[in-house]
């Protein structure tokens, strides 16, 4: 009965503490928001062509989907939209060699065999081969016929597997998230509060003895210093699951405006 009174305690504790950053004076550095060259958002006009699609654009890929966004994703007129924007799809733009080399590839074996075997014209005449003495480029067709649903099923698990990967780190990030705030939580609650009814009692069926009292304003600065310990952690740990490319020129500023150089 203790034990669930002491959980109940913990959930109702009024969070007076920052998640992710000390907002007092009693800290070692000031938590000053750094200014950081990773926007949210579309690329601005002056962003370089490689940073519309493809790799380049996935640090703009950190925007939130709206009620708005919802709105128009789900619009009678997306078909119309995304016919429209097929020309600007960064998808084509990615996959440009590909579909440039496939389409060479094909546009050579049609050329090579109506100059080899004949061809028919749009009148439906029938024209004989110019070049009589090679060899068409051809392949059986049965192959093709029994490998594609297997092909077909092999995407679709690739595919669902590739979103399971990705549902399960965002799990993951947001149990990180909840955890730093948990600690931030029980910290605020349990440090230097004279007024806490488990001190001097028996907690678990072991005694305590009574808290001493703590002075407020370093019972602050160690609260802000949690804070500031938990705020690296999942700050260090984002950045070891980004690129280095990406961010690691913020990650050091960010680091430095709000740790002191003994941290």
């Amino acid at each position: 009965m203790k034990f669930l009174s002491a959980l109940l305690l913990l959930a109702l504790s009024p969070t007076q503490t920052a998640a992710f950053a000390p907002a007092n004076n009693h800290a070692v550095v000031s938590a000053a928001p750094s200014a950081t060259s990773l926007q949210m958002g579309p690329p601005t006009p002056e962003s370089l062509l490689t940073e519309t699609y493809g790799e380049g654009s996935r640090k703009y890929r950190r925007t939130v989907y709206t009620h708005n966004e919802w709105v128009k994703h789900r619009s009678s007129d997306r078909f119309i939209r995304n016919i429209s924007s097929m020309i600007n799809s960064g998808v084509y733009k990615s996959l440009g060699r590909e579909v440039f080399a496939t389409t060479a590839i094909a546009t050579f074996l049609v050329v090579f065999n109506a100059l080899t075997g004949g061809y028919t014209d749009f009148d439906g005449v029938q024209h004989e081969a110019i070049i009589s003495s090679l060899p068409q480029l051809t392949l059986p067709l049965t192959p093709f016929t029994l490998l594609s649903p297997s092909l077909g099923l092999l995407l679709v698990f690739r595919t669902n597997s590739s979103y399971g990967r990705w549902d399960e780190a965002r799990k993951f990030w947001g149990l990180n998230i909840n955890h730093t705030r948990d600690l931030n939580r029980m910290a605020t609650a349990w440090y230097g509060n004279e007024g806490d009814p488990w001190d001097g009692t028996e907690f678990m069926g072991a005694p305590s003895s009574k808290a001493q009292a703590i002075d407020p304003a370093e019972r602050q600065y160690l609260l802000g210093q949690i804070s500031l310990m938990t705020w690296a952690f999942v700050r260090s740990m984002k950045r070891h699951l980004s690129p280095p490319d990406e961010d690691e020129e913020d990650y050091i500023a960010e680091m430095k405006s709000r740790l002191s150089p003994e941290q």
